[in-house]
């Protein structure tokens, strides 16, 4: 069949299936080749293809069989090309069209009566879409975070399913939906013949609705209860959604009684989401759950040094001061993507002034961001986490018994004000019941011995640093 050919096809298909179906569906289509009767079409991804045969592949097969009569059926394949660019993994399609009694191979299709366009249903089934930069080569990894990657890698692989869910959770800017979009390319590169469907969590209310409203329930329930991975990101936003959760509910049953992997991100734990219906919350701590620490000062150097690597080419004649790196890594502690995008502001500024980034530019550039970060710890707050973590109560921490289950915690309680606040010794002492300084010297000392001898005691120092600098 020569290109003319199956343009002509194409353009009784337009005047079949409507606009919005063309458009969404017939235009992307690729004619590959003949093979012994059978009609090559390339989509460009695997979900396409299976969506225009189970829809249009017998007016397909009637338009083509009228220009070429000795096809027999359809065979949709992934268009490489295509899938260069595409946004959702894609893989072979298996579907074949066979030719039926309505739409025989040697005759043309009889007149179909023009398709309403199906606006609602045709945004309900496209893939959401991936952002090509979120891969593993571009994620920096650290002791915060080493679990989570690994986990994701693991599951990247898309061998068999060993923990299902993986969920995935952490505060804002950690880097969870960089790890989704990473699993999800990886997966398109190296596993092409899996169907995998991410989108974020209001997207998945969204096209719930939609298929309601445009009583597509089946074609919904049919789309995603049949794909080989499911990524939902945030999946917090579905709490409190009763119809939502019943969908979710159902789609997780049938994924796992398939054996198919299902991949969730939220911002806290499956057990702290309250207003999540039980038997979702259950079903979400089966698997594998892994916490994304906040940043370390050492990852957050690592983001910053890769990120002006990546842009070394973007801006050529960059010139960064030595310290300004370790300054931003420092001062901007809470969330990554505030991180990136000082380091963004500064390089826009230097290009833009003509001026290398020193120290005092970066104060100057990054006033309102820098002012933002400066968070204010309270020994009063050190003192409740304190006692929250070792569980005693909080007059005990500053009380006068001088036992170990009391004094050890105090001790870390004093390193802690003395390390993350700008108060004076005495002021510290007598937060403590009153006491001299002298004491908290011991104390602090005492502390910095014991970390280095002791684990257990370093560990619990690093996560209630961690816990009073979110």
């Amino acid at each position: 069949m020569t290109k003319e050919q199956w343009g002509t096809v194409k353009e009784k298909l337009l005047k079949n299936v409507g606009q919005s179906n063309y458009r969404n569906w017939i235009e992307p289509l690729v004619f590959d080749r003949m093979d012994e009767g059978v009609a090559v079409i390339g989509a460009p991804n695997s979900y396409a293809g299976t969506y225009v045969a189970r829809n249009f592949g017998d007016l397909i097969l009637g338009e083509v069989s009228a220009v070429y009569d000795q096809v027999r059926r359809l065979e949709f394949i992934v268009n490489k090309a295509a899938n260069t660019n595409a946004s959702q993994p894609a893989r072979p399609a298996a579907m074949e069209v066979e030719p039926t009694a309505e739409a025989p191979a040697s005759a043309p299709a009889p007149a179909v009566a023009a398709t309403p366009a199906r606006t609602g249903l045709d945004a309900m089934l496209q893939p959401a879409p991936l952002d090509p930069r979120f891969t593993f080569d571009r994620f920096v990894v650290g002791k915060p975070n080493e679990l989570a990657h690994a986990a994701a890698r693991r599951v990247a692989e898309g061998g068999p399913v060993t923990f299902n869910p993986l969920f995935l959770y952490g505060g804002v800017g950690l880097g969870k939906t960089h790890l989704m979009h990473a699993i999800a390319n990886e997966l398109q590169v190296n596993r092409p013949e899996l169907t995998v469907v991410y989108l974020s969590a209001e997207q998945f209310m969204y096209r719930f609705v939609q298929a309601i409203r445009e009583r597509r329930t089946m074609d919904f329930k049919s789309l995603f209860r049949t794909v080989d991975v499911l990524m939902v990101d945030d999946i917090q936003f579905i709490a409190g959604k009763d119809s939502t959760q019943e969908e979710f509910f159902h789609t997780f049953n049938a994924l796992v009684d398939q054996n198919k992997q299902i991949i969730l991100s939220g911002d806290r734990a499956p057990g702290e989401m309250t207003d999540m219906e039980e038997r979702i919350r259950s079903r979400m701590q089966c698997g594998l759950i892994v916490d994304l620490h906040p940043t370390d000062y050492e990852l957050r150097l690592g983001i910053l040094q890769c990120k002006l690597d990546a842009h070394r080419d973007q801006y050529p004649d960059l010139k960064i001061a030595p310290g300004v790196l370790e300054f931003l890594a420092h001062r901007i502690s809470t969330n990554v993507r505030v991180l990136e995008g000082a380091l963004t502001r500064l390089f826009a500024f230097s290009s833009l002034v003509g001026r290398e980034i020193t120290l005092d530019l970066t104060q100057e550039c990054l006033a309102d961001i820098l002012r933002a970060s400066d968070k204010k710890i309270t020994v009063e707050e050190i003192q409740r986490k304190v006692a929250e973590h070792f569980n005693i109560r909080m007059s005990d921490l500053i009380g006068p018994k001088r036992v170990r289950t009391f004094a050890r915690p105090r001790q870390i309680a004093m390193y802690l004000a003395k390390t993350l606040t700008s108060r004076s010794l005495p002021e510290i002492g007598r937060r403590f019941g009153g006491r001299d300084h002298t004491t908290v010297i011991h104390g602090v000392k005492r502390v910095e011995e014991l970390k280095v001898q002791d684990s257990q005691i370093a560990e619990d120092v690093e996560m209630l640093r961690r816990a009073l600098e979110a």
